[in-house]
């Protein structure tokens, strides 16, 4: 397949929006996921400064990269999860507020805006997570009530649908990346999140096989289930190493990289995802957006880890499915 191979900026943000361009082309990207924050991608200036998205085209185009999508991860985890110091860390200072809803509606209000941004670069599909009010009654205890649940998809809907109105608007649509702690983390919760937004085109998933070999689900699976939801790729790899009596899939609080980890991010291809099974699916839906390699691996330098696995995607990419069936050569007809 001739789908472009992109690199997301999201864990490269400590540097210059140049600097990452220069890499990538360098080690022969086609382009990036950009991300919406460090100096990669900002929100506020695209819309305020006619020439700011002109000056990141030149950029990009300088060092012969294209761009499919955008990422804004940070500020839709606030749309409706529980807000704390976690989330001051992370989003930008001008949409915090001491008053969690405050926080919760300028998150909003900035996806929105983020859709207009995006559609203003160029791009019809922005990356991002959506929070979850009820993600933190995972664990079972205390019992979460049937009620309570149900509340969190209304609460979901009922914030996500005015933000999925700009897109539509924009013609841009949001790519909801499944992962543990969003309103979607697995199959039967992305069943039920697009049941709660009635299954408006506007939103679509991110697919990202990391987050879902250590839930023991399918990757591949999952792709060909949400055939028609699929709206971007990431390939990221996760190595579970559970088994030994002591390391649970839970990661008991321990930091990347730690070897007492039931399960841990490595460079694409060191890890559990059956990658080849994956692109084969993506073939069989006919997808061909980009294919964004995101680069998370405490225990591998990013310098050898990203050129390493664009080389290994290259090969998985270029799996073609034939004009004809092999057994058609059988047929005496």
């Amino acid at each position: 397949m001739t789908r472009p191979v992109t690199l997301f900026t999201g864990q490269w943000a400590d540097l210059p929006f140049e600097e990452v361009c220069r890499l990538a082309a360098e080690w022969g990207y086609d382009g990036l996921e950009i991300a919406c924050w460090g100096d990669h991608f900002e929100v506020d200036k695209a819309l305020a400064h006619p020439s700011y998205v002109p000056r990141k085209r030149e950029t990009l185009e300088k060092y012969g990269l294209g761009v499919w999508a955008i990422s804004n991860h940070l500020v839709g985890q606030a749309v409706c999860d529980p807000i704390d110091a976690r989330h001051k860390a992370i989003l930008p200072a001008r949409l915090w507020d001491d008053d969690a809803e405050t926080v919760r509606r300028n998150a909003a209000e900035e996806m929105k805006d983020t859709a207009r941004a995006a559609a203003l670069l160029g791009v019809n599909v922005v990356v991002g997570f959506t929070g979850s009010s009820i993600w933190h009654t995972v664990a079972m205890f205390p019992p979460a009530p049937a009620e309570m649940i149900d509340a969190g998809y209304e609460d979901f809907a009922t914030r996500w649908h005015p933000i999925l109105d700009v897109f539509d608007e924009a013609g841009v649509r949001f790519a909801h990346e499944v992962h543990p702690s969003e309103i979607a983390y697995d199959y039967h919760t992305t069943v039920r999140t697009l049941q709660a937004i009635g299954s408006r085109p506007a939103f679509g998933l991110n697919w990202d096989p990391s987050h879902m070999v250590w839930q023991d689900l399918s990757p591949a699976g999952f792709i060909l289930d949400f055939a028609d939801r699929i709206y971007h790729v990431d390939c990221k790899d996760a190595k579970v190493r559970t088994g030994d009596g002591r390391r649970g899939r839970l990661a008991s609080h321990l930091v990347w990289a730690d070897p007492r980890r039931g399960w841990d991010f490595v460079s694409t291809g060191h890890g559990d995802v059956p990658w080849e099974d994956c692109f084969r699916a993506l073939n069989h839906i006919g997808y061909d957006g980009p294919i964004s390699i995101e680069w998370e691996d405490a225990g591998m330098d990013r310098l050898a880890g990203a050129p390493e696995a664009l080389a290994y995607i290259r090969r998985l990419n270029a799996i073609t499915p034939p004009a004809a069936s092999f057994d058609a050569a059988f047929s005496s007809s």
